[in-house]
């Protein structure tokens, strides 16, 4: 995020926002918690990445954080914490840094050695670090209320030491109110013990992001007051007649007058879009044109993470094929492609080979197409390549609700001849109606008898018109059914290859592969005209958590009620996808849900204490759709739940 932006004379200055006093930190308000928006005074202007960035620390222009102390194989970090002014886009803002910067800085880890991180608030509210995807023991976490109390203003807090058990490209971020927003995230990146299995020549970590100037307590209160406020995408009346051309009138009628009956918008694709928000790539505006370097014939290795607090994207480098070669930070078998969807807190790591003389854009569009980041790969400084033109801008149908034709790039109203025979569903494993278990922390079968076997596809469901959720709940799809093979709204219309879930294999088979104990589903529901946001129609401040034992294995399944898609994110646990390739499902920790979706994934508790699931979008989050994952032996009463620390 630039200081000084290029295409602008004007220079930044401290921009104070205003005091926001949340009171008193509680279970029902603790994702709240954020205090005052002041800037502190005294700090110096924020300078962006690639200002910072000098010889072999730096990677693809963000700034790379050095070991405060290194003995043996034990490695520490220091992470400041504050506010800063700076300049986005040509306006003035203040900012929650860590170094320093936006993003924070490129922390680099080796695959077993010992770490301590160790971070210092000196904003003047609490403050955290969630290290997503990281394996570490549940007190260091970092999420307050949940495994720690949180850093004080003032205070330091310390994660670890602890084992480094893994590799990849992950990221860290705050999970204190709605910091994420201010600038409070950064990528993490940790290199094997041993030879990648993929090889390249240069590698570059591109962090995208969002960055609204209004204050995120703001827009959260304003997507209450309505959820159409930063919708500037609606349907025009030339899109009706349009629209008559293609489906004739009553057909194009009848479509309008259902979508008003359930007070919703076709065009409800994300909770905030441009122009509130500015995309950016490494911190950067388009504008600004970030720019990783290459010789032409390497092969380069794009870390690929969405750092957003609410956008999902669709990647593509026109003039290039990519291959997919990890996932969450787990190999998996290349899958070459033209484009791919990356939702929040999703992370892809792709190999170009680039083999031009020339420049190439790295083009990141919003999915609902309302604006884009964009950065460049080019063999020299100040190349640049042309930006593509901006698709149309999708609209849902009535396959969201889980009617008609269940792939989003076509509407075939209300033909329901097109879904799956429905003698072929069985329902008999996830009967609502025998089941078991507090409905707020889940639905859950019996034991592991008739569940069927691991890897494979969930059957399409038919919703019972009376198994709602509550008020938390409008709008109930007709049919929900594994949608892994589709690209996503408003892709796959273009001729372009697109990444699909159901191509994702893990790279090496597993060395075990037992069936579920037992499978707990789960509702994601909302009710957009209200912006409430729950799981089983139940908001988080209310809800119990879902407990699971110690080495149980557990088939989660995941329904989506609603219109939006969720990415949907496990602390602490990784997820076995199951996709239909069995042994070798992928390994994820965070999967973006689409409308009228059946998603299963499985679980194995292998990692002790309170773990937190929640939607990635952080005002589906901040609005209640989050639960607890606690992983036996749990605390006798809920009193004990929260602040369940070690000695």
């Amino acid at each position: 995020m630039s200081t000084t932006d290029p295409t602008s004379n004007s220079t930044a200055s401290d921009a104070p926002l205003p005091d926001i006093d949340p009171g008193p930190v509680t279970r029902r308000d603790f994702l709240r918690s954020a205090g005052a928006l002041t800037a502190m005074a005294g700090v110096q202007t924020i300078l962006p990445g690639w200002a910072h960035a000098s010889g072999t620390a730096a990677q693809g222009g963000l700034t790379a954080l050095e070991p405060t102390r290194r003995v043996g194989n034990r490695v520490e970090y220091d992470i400041t914490i504050e506010k800063t002014p700076f300049q986005v886009a040509g306006d003035r803002a203040t900012a929650i840094t860590m170094n320093g910067t936006v993003p924070g800085p490129l922390i680099r880890l080796q695959e077993g050695e010992e770490v301590v991180l160790r971070y210092h608030n000196k904003l003047k509210e609490e403050t955290s670090i969630h290290w997503h995807g990281l394996l570490l023991p549940n007190q260091f976490d970092g999420v307050p209320q949940v495994n720690y109390p949180g850093v004080a203003p003032g205070e330091t807090f310390e994660a670890g030491p602890f084992e480094v058990r893994q590799y990849g490209t992950y990221w860290y971020h705050s999970h204190s109110g709605l910091q994420e927003q201010l600038g409070h995230y950064g990528p993490l990146v940790i290199d094997p013990a041993e030879k990648e299995p993929q090889e390249y020549d240069r590698e570059h970590v591109v962090v995208l992001s969002d960055w609204a100037h209004d204050d995120p307590y703001q827009i959260l209160a304003n997507l209450k007051k309505g959820e159409h406020y930063y919708n500037f995408q609606q349907q025009t009346v030339g899109e009706f007649w349009s629209d008559v051309a293609d489906d004739g009138f009553w057909d194009t009628l009848k479509n309008r007058l259902s979508w008003d009956r359930m007070r919703m918008s076709a065009t409800d694709l994300s909770a905030v879009r441009a122009p509130t928000y500015t995309y950016l790539m490494n911190g950067q505006a388009p504008e600004t044109n970030w720019t990783g370097l290459f010789n032409p014939g390497e092969r380069v290795r794009l870390r690929v993470i969405n750092a957003s607090a609410a956008s999902i994207f669709d990647v593509r480098v026109p003039g290039l094929e990519v291959d997919v070669v990890q996932v969450s930070g787990q190999n998996v078998e290349p899958v070459t492609t033209d484009e791919f969807r990356i939702g929040t807190a999703e992370r892809y790591d792709v190999i170009v080979e680039p083999t031009e003389d020339r420049a190439y854009t790295v083009f990141a569009e919003s999915l609902d197409r309302s604006s884009y980041a964009r950065g460049t790969l080019a063999p020299r400084e100040g190349m640049e390549a042309p930006v593509p033109e901006q698709r149309e801008r999708p609209t849902l149908t009535m396959a969201a609700m889980g009617m008609g034709g269940m792939g989003d790039g076509s509407m075939d109203g209300m033909d329901h001849g097109n879904m799956q025979d429905m003698d072929g569903m069985d329902h008999s494993n996830m009967d609502h109606g025998d089941m078991s278990g507090d409905m707020n922390g889940g639905m859950e079968s019996g034991n592991g008898e008739g569940l069927r076997p691991p890897g494979t596809l969930p059957a399409p469901v038919m919703h019972d018109p009376d198994d709602t959720h509550g008020p938390a709940e409008a709008g109930l799809p007709m049919m929900t059914q594994s949608r892994l093979h589709e690209p996503g709204i408003g892709l796959g219309n273009d001729g372009w290859r697109v990444l699909t879930y159901d191509q994702l294999k893990a790279a090496d088979e597993k060395d075990t592969f037992r069936a579920p104990d037992r499978e707990i589903e789960l509702h994601l529901t909302g009710n957009m005209e209200r912006f409430m946001w729950g799981i089983n129609g139940v908001e988080f401040s209310d809800a119990d958590p879902i407990r699971v034992g110690h080495n149980e294995r557990v088939r989660l399944t995941m329904v989506n009620d609603t219109m939006m898609n969720h990415p949907m994110h496990l602390h602490g646990q990784f997820m076995e996808l199951e996709n239909g390739h069995g042994e070798r499902a992928p390994l994820i920790d965070t999967i973006t849900v689409k409308p009228a979706e059946r998603v299963s994934l499985l679980i194995d508790g292998h990692e002790k204490g309170p773990w937190f699931f929640h939607c990635h979008i952080l005002y589906h989050m901040d609005a209640g759709m989050a639960r607890v994952f606690y992983v036996e032996p749990a605390p006798k009463s809920d009193e004990e739940f929260y602040y369940d620390l070690p000695a």
